[in-house]
């Protein structure tokens, strides 16, 4: 029997996504909801001056940024300008919280039951972050002189239409979990991201001035998509054996087997470089509620140096605290996700062990051996993918066009996590269809 080319195996893949019934339905739900988002991140808030708004997000490399995270409800500040990004933060506090706090720690360990909880505090925590973060905004673009004068009614009624969007927009995506495919918040994200790229593209494109710096531009993004997608894939496996003796008819039979801990290198995923984010903009974000634009002073000295779009070598500043905090954040975090499993005693629970390593304290103190040496190399990876727009801008001389890091490693990453979604569907069906 000859072995299909990887071509056809895709392209019959594909057919077959549409082929299937439920899946095809599971398909165009998640579409329609990705189409609902799109509407509602064009329907716009009152009280800005949306030229001047439109001039900040040219002018300003960070807030260009943000604005391709939210598809460009940001520039537009429509009722979905905050995304779900106050939800993904409330989701980062409880993970932080869990291991501190003894009645999380005993939520946690309830199963199914446990996570529902923890999950709907951390939808409650979401309304008052939600909150908060669109009366910051708010704060910024009225020192910006962005936003007219506003009446405190008004204002309210901003804050709230801005937080009733990001809840309607967690609502999305928990749909789309429920009956599409995929997770929901993340292609809530991946759709934000998507939309904007076809403008900043074409910002690009009309620059020609310089078609070979475009050209090594468009290089590096795809190098940097490789490079992403070999080490989101890689990862070292641990082999383990499991030894179990049971009982059958007053006999004692003894039972072995074999697999392996697959460890991840990026296990931390993109976390680290949103917490990185928050933190090397927050002097910026502080200094502009002080800034003056007719007399500058030290808040518009802060606000300058970190700004990712300052020159060199001022920029340094911004970029190398950047990379260090990437660096302790990986390793801060990945900490925390290998101490909530708690791998050593699981695999004691369960008759497991590590060949050539004892059970117990001497397998704990093996994995966190080798979880540290990998974690090395993927907080190298994050930080190096950190640096991508610095390095692309410098040797392409765009500025216009913006490589981001984490928009990239959400993009690749939750197509992966997509497409492997679809093929298990598409394994299972065809496994129920050879049963049957």
């Amino acid at each position: 029997m000859q072995r299909r080319e990887p071509q056809s195996r895709l392209i019959q893949a594909m057919k077959d996504m549409f082929m299937l019934p439920d899946l095809r339905r599971k398909l165009l739900f998640t579409f329609a909801i990705l189409v609902v988002f799109r509407f509602v991140a064009h329907v716009p808030l009152p009280g800005i001056d949306v030229e001047a708004l439109s001039q900040l997000f040219e002018q300003n490399q960070l807030f260009g940024m943000l604005d391709l995270f939210s598809g460009g409800a940001m520039r537009r500040f429509s009722v979905a300008a905050m995304g779900v990004y106050p939800y993904i933060t409330s989701s980062i506090i409880m993970q932080l919280l869990v291991p501190v706090i003894p009645s999380l720690q005993a939520l946690s360990r309830e199963g199914e039951a446990g996570q529902r909880k923890i999950n709907r505090i951390t939808h409650l925590l979401t309304i008052p972050m939600a909150a908060l973060q669109g009366y910051g905004m708010l704060a910024i673009l009225r020192g910006q002189g962005i936003v007219l004068e506003l009446d405190p009614l008004t204002t309210a009624t901003i804050v709230i239409s801005m937080t009733a969007g990001t809840v309607f927009l967690v609502w999305l995506g928990e749909l789309i979990t429920e009956r599409g495919i995929g997770n929901g918040i993340s292609l809530i994200i991946f759709g934000g991201i998507v939309a904007g790229l076809p403008s900043m593209l074409g910002k690009g494109f009309l620059s020609l001035e310089n078609p070979l710096g475009l050209v090594t531009f468009l290089i590096l993004g795809l190098a940097t998509l490789v490079f992403i997608v070999a080490f989101i894939e890689a990862h070292r496996r641990i082999p383990v054996q499991y030894a179990r003796t049971t009982f059958r008819s007053g006999r004692m039979y003894r039972q072995s087997g074999s697999t392996y801990i697959p460890i991840r290198v990026n296990t931390a995923g993109m976390i680290p470089l949103i917490f990185a984010i928050a933190v090397v903009t927050l002097p910026a974000t502080i200094a502009s509620y002080f800034a003056s634009a007719t007399s500058p002073n030290f808040a518009n000295t802060i606000a300058y140096v970190f700004n990712p779009g300052a020159p060199l070598p001022l920029g340094l500043v911004y970029w190398g605290v950047y990379f260090l905090l990437v660096l302790g954040f990986t390793f801060f975090y990945t900490m925390i996700i290998f101490e909530q499993l708690g791998l050593a005693k699981r695999l004691q629970e369960q008759g497991g062990f590590i060949p050539g390593i004892r059970p117990g304290k001497a397998t704990a103190d093996y994995l966190n051996r080798v979880i540290r040496l990998i974690t090395f190399g993927g907080a190298i990876f994050l930080a190096s993918v950190a640096m991508m727009p610095l390095i692309a801008t410098e040797i392409s001389g765009i500025a216009v066009m913006t490589i981001s890091s984490t928009a990239l490693l959400i993009v690749v990453g939750v197509a992966l996590d997509t497409m492997k979604q679809v093929e298990a569907q598409l394994v299972m069906r065809r496994y129920e269809g050879f049963l049957k």
